[in-house]
C-alpha cells in the first residue's frame, strides 16, 4: 500500500505523513519502522521492504523521503511501483515538487496521492473550477487529473468537484437528444458545448457515467470510501 505526499509545503506534508505513522503504529504496535532516503537507499531494500514481512507475519511501515532526487532510485521506484502498491506493508513516501508525469503514474496505484503548496503559492488568482469540466468533456484524463488536483490545492470540496463535474454530465444527456438549447432546457452557451463534447462519449457511457456519479455520492456519505480518494480513482479510469 502506498501513500504519497508531495509539493512545495514540505511541512504540512512532514506533518500529515508523520500523523499517518503514528496512527498506523497505534493500529499495528508490532510493525517494524524502516527510513528510506536518496542517501541510504539501496535496490535490494526496497525489494526487501516491498515483498518482506517481519516475524509472526506482522507488517513493515517504511517512511520514504526524498528518493526521488536520486534519479537512479527515481527510476527503480517507478518500475516497481505496482509491486509497491500491491505490498502488505505500508509505504508512506514524502517528496517535494514532482513532475506530471511521475505523478499520473504514482496516483493511479496510490492509496492516496496529496498535494500541499506553501501559502505563498496559494494566494494565485482563484482556481476557476469550471476548467474541470472541459477536461472532463474533451475525455482529456491526464489534463482532468492535473484541474482535479489544482481544485483541491485550492481548497475545493469533493462535493463541490463532484457537482461541478455531474452538471457537465447531466447537461451532455440532455445535449444528447435534442435538437435545441430550449429542447433541451438548458443555456445555448452550455448546450452548444456539450454538443461538441458528445463526439467524445456514447449515450450508454454517459448513462453508465450517470449511474456511477450517484453511487459514488451516496457511498461516500455512507462512509464507504474517502470521497476525494474516490473522485480521483474516477478520473483515473474515465
Amino acid at each position: 500500500m502506498l501513500y504519497f505526499f508531495h509539493g512545495s509545503d514540505k511541512d504540512t506534508a512532514r506533518e500529515k505523513a508523520g500523523k499517518l505513522i503514528e496512527s498506523l503504529r497505534k493500529k499495528k504496535p508490532d510493525a517494524e519502522l524502516f527510513r528510506i532516503d536518496a542517501e541510504n537507499w539501496s535496490e535490494a531494500k526496497l525489494q526487501e521492504l516491498t515483498a518482506g514481512q517481519g516475524l509472526f507475519n506482522n507488517s513493515f511501515i517504511v517512511q520514504i523521503v526524498q528518493l526521488l532526487e536520486s534519479p537512479e532510485a527515481k527510476e527503480i521506484f517507478i518500475d516497481r511501483l505496482e509491486e509497491i502498491a500491491q505490498s502488505p506493508n505500508v509505504f508512506i513516501s514524502l517528496e517535494g515538487e514532482v513532475d506530471k508525469k511521475t505523478l499520473l503514474a504514482i496516483a493511479e496505484v496510490a492509496e492516496k496521492a496529496q498535494l500541499f503548496e506553501s501559502k505563498k503559492e496559494k494566494q494565485k488568482p482563484d482556481f476557476n473550477i469550471f476548467s474541470l469540466t472541459d477536461a472532463f468533456g474533451k475525455r482529456d484524463k491526464k489534463n482532468l487529473w492535473v484541474l482535479f488536483q489544482k481544485a483541491v490545492a485550492s481548497g475545493a470540496v469533493p462535493e463541490e468537484i463532484h457537482g461541478i463535474l455531474f452538471w457537465q454530465l447531466k447537461s451532455m444527456l440532455l445535449a444528447f437528444g435534442s435538437k435545441s438549447a430550449s429542447e433541451a432546457g438548458i443555456a445555448p452557451f452550455v448546450f452548444t458545448k456539450s454538443k461538441g463534447f458528445l463526439k467524445n462519449y456514447s449515450e450508454e457511457e454517459l448513462k453508465r457515467l450517470s449511474s456511477r456519479f450517484v453511487s459514488l455520492y451516496h457511498d461516500s456519505h455512507r462512509g464507504i470510501h474517502d470521497f476525494e480518494v474516490a473522485l480521483e480513482r474516477f478520473i483515473l479510469t474515465l
